[in-house]
Parts: structure tokens; C-alpha cells; sequence
């Protein structure tokens, strides 16, 4: 699981497959309980949202994250963390 304010890779792959496979497709992304997921034309780049916080996902496991409000990054934290617990 993921440490408050720490983003941990293998947690939000998880957490975009799982809004991928339970969301709902709104124009071309997918959402699942106030989280947007959606990928580039190639799969290779693929991008989380929450509220103002975006996370792209890019090719060799690096990402990154844009945000507005530190406040945004601890709730989409513990917005994964509750996906994933909720998922077993």
C-alpha cells in the first residue's frame, strides 16, 4: 500500500487497471468512483485524475504527478489506497 504522500507504481497500475475493468467509459476515458483513467493512441503513456492531480504514467516506470492543492495529492493517495483495499 501506499505511505501517505508517497506514490508507489505498482499500487497505481493496479489502481488504473481496476478503473479500467469497474469504471464506466465517459467520451474516451474510463471513471470509477471520482478517479478518470485513460491511455495515449499507443497504450504506451497512460494518465490517473483526481480532482486537480494528474498522474501520467510513462514508458520504463517513471511517471509524473501535476497538482494544484498539496491537499489533492493526499486524498488521491488514500482514494488508491481505498480502491485496492476494496478490491480483495
Amino acid at each position: 500500500m501506499m505511505e501517505k504522500n508517497q506514490i508507489v507504481l505498482n499500487d497505481v497500475l493496479q489502481a488504473f487497471n481496476l478503473v479500467l475493468v469497474k469504471g464506466y467509459k465517459v467520451n474516451s476515458c474510463y471513471e470509477y468512483q471520482g478517479v478518470k483513467a485513460w491511455h495515449d493512441f499507443d497504450g504506451y503513456t497512460c494518465f490517473l485524475s483526481y480532482k486537480d492531480l494528474t498522474l501520467t504514467l510513462l514508458f520504463h516506470g517513471r511517471y509524473t504527478v501535476d497538482f494544484q492543492q498539496q491537499e489533492t495529492l493526499s486524498a488521491f493517495v488514500s482514494k488508491v489506497n481505498k480502491l485496492l483495499a476494496a478490491k480483495t
